[in-house]
């Protein structure tokens, strides 16, 4: 017959089966989460989520959409204005895009090397820009001026000076721009 302890005391068996009660509970959850993060890694990386089309980073400059001569400002049949870059180590290329102010822009984005981001302050568009990923954010500019694009995902040593600039410019300025124009913002 067990022997009565004093108050306050638990026997060392009953310890015991709590602690290991404990043990196999904390083990299940663990478990469980791992499960979680194991089975959203996989699917997402089959799946990613949004918009999600694909780009070879390798040979994206040799042809396509992503080519060197598509790169900059091009308008569009319907009014609207498309503006194809890419983010590269240390560097947006082309560095400056002209708009004009007042028209649907929409910015096509992709990345050769690591993930880069794509920011316009005081505007809607924030985004990831990464490798084998085509990034699409749309806007509206509502009046003329210089606005710089930072990169704010740190993307290695240069990444401080990883800038561009988008030019919005006046309506009626635009269509006066050649296609080398708009993709430059030196003076002329």
């Amino acid at each position: 017959m067990p022997r009565p302890l004093p108050d306050g005391i638990v026997p060392e068996e009953q310890v015991a089966r709590t602690e290991n009660l404990w043990l196999i509970v904390m083990g299940g959850m663990l478990v469980a989460m791992m499960t979680v993060v194991v089975v959203t890694g996989v699917t997402n990386a089959l799946h990613p989520p949004s918009n999600v089309e694909t780009v070879d980073p390798t040979t994206l400059h040799l042809g396509g959409e992503f080519a060197e001569s598509n790169l900059g400002t091009a308008a569009e049949p319907d009014g609207s204005v498309t503006v194809r870059l890419i983010a590269q180590q240390y560097a947006f290329v082309p560095d400056c895009a002209r708009v004009p102010v007042d028209t649907p822009v929409k910015f096509r984005i992709t990345s050769t090397d690591v993930i880069h981001g794509f920011l316009l302050p005081a505007t809607n568009v924030n985004t990831m820009v990464m490798p084998g990923f085509i990034a699409e954010v749309r806007t509206r500019f509502s009046r003329p001026g210089v606005y710089n694009m930072p990169c704010h995902e740190f993307c290695g040593d240069g990444h401080h000076g990883m800038w561009a600039r988008v030019n919005v410019l006046p309506k009626e300025q635009f269509p006066q721009l050649g296609a080398l124009e708009r993709t430059s913002c030196a003076k002329q």
